[in-house]
């Protein structure tokens, strides 16, 4: 039986990630913890999203920022509570685009924004 570490890395069937979401009025759900009325999400566009989420990501980049800080902030998941962390997950137990984004990443890497259904993204690969 291969022991847990070795399901994870190039060709692994399994990754772990922590991602910071924004969502915007395009969104299919217009409420999160964050929000729960939707009233913010509900007149913020899918440009002002990816304008915050692209600042955001400088900051992380730049050392000005830690990526569970922001997180646990700023992010519209559930996720936020724990630094935005999503833990372990195969394929096709997440949106198309985000999987693809995060199989692609090497661990210790922050993707571009990744677009899905719930919002805009970025996403830190830790496993």
């Amino acid at each position: 039986m291969p022991s847990s570490s070795s399901r994870y890395g190039a060709g692994g069937d399994k990754v772990k990630a922590s991602h910071i979401l924004i969502k915007h009025q395009e969104s299919r759900r217009k409420f999160s913890w964050k929000d729960p009325e939707g009233r913010v999400i509900s007149n913020t566009t899918k440009e002002a999203a990816v304008s915050q989420l692209k600042s955001i990501r400088e900051d992380i980049v730049s050392g000005k920022a830690k990526f569970q800080d922001i997180a646990a902030t700023h992010s519209h998941c559930s996720s936020a509570k724990r630094g935005g962390d999503l833990g372990s997950f195969g394929k096709g137990q997440m949106q198309k685009p985000f999987e693809e984004a995060t199989f692609a990443l090497k661990v210790g890497e922050i993707s571009d924004i990744v677009e899905t259904e719930s919002g805009v993204h970025i996403i830190l690969r830790t496993a």
